[in-house]
């Protein structure tokens, strides 16, 4: 697409999505010759459930299998949080390295660069999905739900990756150095462990447990076990009894929030 083109029909949905494409294909080629850091960012999520429901479930539930049940909708969510780190690096080392800069002389849409990101990440979650989905499976998982609700809960996570995304193209923008940017992925973990993901809120202290289910990721953890698993948290907050709608919501409030901001910071980079 030529510069003239561009500058007489301007950047119209058609261009962008295509520019945004091209751009989705250049970060997954980076996958293609890191694979062992791809790999790492796949089995990550896998160690953390061997972990909470391998070596703890049985702790926490009475029971390991018990533990599965509630566990694995929750390392999905959990899932879905953790790859905005990767986004959060990319970001960051690109912008770091002027390789952003170069893309801004680019005759393309602004927008395109930033939507190519969040493509190829989401691709990414699916694959990441897959993958801790087949790890419950052989841990002794099973989805108790039909097909309708089973492909409601994966659309509901990869909706909650859409919104996470678009914060975490945010933060990398404005973290301007790798430094700062390792230390904005610290935050992810408090937003993990106060959540609903490893342990029912209802054996939290009262304020805590509220807390926790008012985590964007509590809802979507909580509407995923209730599609898959039947499993309702009933009884803490007024979120509990509403999980499906706030799954829905809070991504996008994320996304209406976290766009716009993006767009702004991309556009004042120096």
């Amino acid at each position: 697409m030529s510069a003239t083109t561009i500058e007489h029909h301007g950047p119209a949905t058609g261009s962008i999505l295509r520019e945004a494409v091209i751009l989705t294909g250049r970060a997954m080629r980076h996958w293609r010759a890191r694979p062992i850091t791809f790999s790492i960012q796949l089995l990550f999520p896998v160690l953390v459930m061997l972990l909470m429901g391998g070596l703890l479930g049985g702790a926490i539930a009475g029971t390991t299998g018990d533990y599965i049940v509630f566990v694995v909708p929750g390392i999905l969510a959990f899932t879905v949080l953790s790859g905005i780190e990767t986004t959060i690096t990319a970001v960051t080392g690109d912008a770091a390295k002027t390789v952003t800069d170069r893309f801004r002389t680019l005759p393309i849409a602004r927008g395109s660069v930033l939507l190519g990101r969040v493509f190829a990440d989401m691709l990414t979650a699916a694959v990441e999905l897959a993958v801790v989905t087949a790890a419950g499976l052989l841990l002794g998982w099973s989805p108790e739900a039909g097909l309708v609700e089973i492909v409601l809960a994966y659309v509901l996570l990869l909706w909650l990756r859409f919104g996470l995304l678009w914060a975490g193209v945010w933060i990398g923008l404005k973290a301007g150095t790798p430094e700062a940017a390792t230390t904005a992925q610290l935050a992810i973990w408090p937003v993990a462990f106060l959540s609903t993901v490893f342990v029912d809120p209802r054996t939290m202290p009262a304020w805590l447990g509220a807390a926790a289910e008012w985590n964007p990721l509590s809802a979507t953890a909580s509407a995923v076990r209730e599609l898959l698993s039947g499993t309702d948290l009933t009884g803490v907050t007024f979120i509990a009894d509403h999980a499906v709608l706030f799954a829905i919501g809070w991504p996008l409030a994320l996304t209406a929030v976290f766009i716009p901001l993006a767009i702004r910071a991309y556009r004042r980079l120096s």
